[in-house]
């Protein structure tokens, strides 16, 4: 059947609240309410006590969660963008992402953060930032970026089911898209990459958002594009990236978030250390805050006719 998006992610958090006995949802405005984009609309009705609207203090409720996840629950919190993972930071990278290890390994915090991610909205500068290579460099923590709903509501799934606390960033502008998704429960393994289309003249790396992007690109050019999702960007499945950039000889990597310190500058040197020698280049949203005028937004992450001159470019090398 066909569903949106957050169609697919809430029927997930139906389906993992109605076989997952430990498991909850919290956050602001998940309740009556649905949360700040509907992810989580009409569940309250049916789960009143383990649907829990808290108040505005993304601290609180990050540690509300890693406590409840100590002693044996599964939370699933919800903060409504993840511009607002800053205020959480001290709760999430001291203490959720620590405790395992300095428990030697007794203690666990399976926990999982949804946060909505990204521009394209015209939501401006503090709601449109994209913040997964932070907390890509924390040790304990693993971050997925699903780019469809069929992955979307899957890799939820095999989130609740971890034991380790999961950063899901939702890129909010892919909201509204639709795919067929299984009615059923099912889960989308952490940590494993997918190959969205084959090709052998070029691999496009494209993270969240850009896969659509990258898709459009490859129907408007002759060129065979090899369009690689890793999905999960922490673990991050480097042997599916190499054997795709061997194949093709060429590796475009495209973000959504800045290039500068950014996932796409470790991507590529880890397919550099694999002993990669062809041409490589990466492209991300330029170094300044998001606009929230739609036309200075748009064109502030790739485009279509920017990845398709940078492709003609690298065509064109030995």
């Amino acid at each position: 059947m066909t569903k949106t998006y957050l169609q697919a992610v809430n029927e997930g958090l139906r389906q993992i609240l109605e076989t997952i006995p430990e498991s909850y949802l919290l956050g602001e405005d998940v309740g009556t309410y649905g949360g700040g984009f509907g992810a989580t609309k009409g569940l309250i009705a049916d789960f009143p006590d383990r649907v829990l609207d808290t108040p505005i203090s993304e601290a609180a409720i990050t540690g509300v969660a890693t406590g409840s996840a100590l002693l044996g629950k599964r939370p699933i919190l919800e903060i409504q963008f993840s511009d607002f993972l800053t205020v959480a930071v001290d709760q999430l990278v001291n203490e959720a992402a620590k405790i395992h290890f300095l428990s030697n390994g007794e203690q666990s915090v399976p926990m999982v953060i949804r946060a909505a991610s990204g521009s394209g909205t015209g939501a401006s500068s503090q709601h449109s930032q994209s913040f997964e290579n932070w907390f890509a460099h924390v040790p304990g923590l693993i971050v997925v970026m699903p780019s469809n709903a069929y992955d979307a509501k899957g890799i939820l799934v095999a989130a609740v089911k971890n034991n380790n606390p999961v950063l899901v960033f939702e890129p909010k502008s892919l909201y509204k898209t639709a795919m067929p998704v299984p009615s059923e429960l099912y889960e989308v393994p952490i940590g494993q990459a997918k190959v969205v289309q084959s090709g052998s003249d070029v691999t496009i790396i494209a993270l969240g958002r850009m896969v659509e992007v990258a898709k459009t690109v490859a129907s408007q050019t002759a060129v065979s594009v090899e369009i690689v999702d890793p999905i999960t960007i922490s673990p991050l499945d480097i042997e599916t990236l190499a054997a795709s950039a061997q194949k093709t000889g060429r590796v475009l990597i495209l973000t959504e978030a800045v290039t500068r310190s950014g996932i796409s500058g470790e991507i590529l040197a880890q397919i550099i250390e694999t002993g990669f020698r062809g041409p490589i280049k990466r492209l991300g949203g330029h170094f300044m805050p998001i606009s929230a005028a739609k036309s200075v937004e748009l064109a502030q992450v790739p485009t279509a006719n920017e990845i398709l001159a940078t492709i003609g470019t690298m065509m064109k090398e030995v």
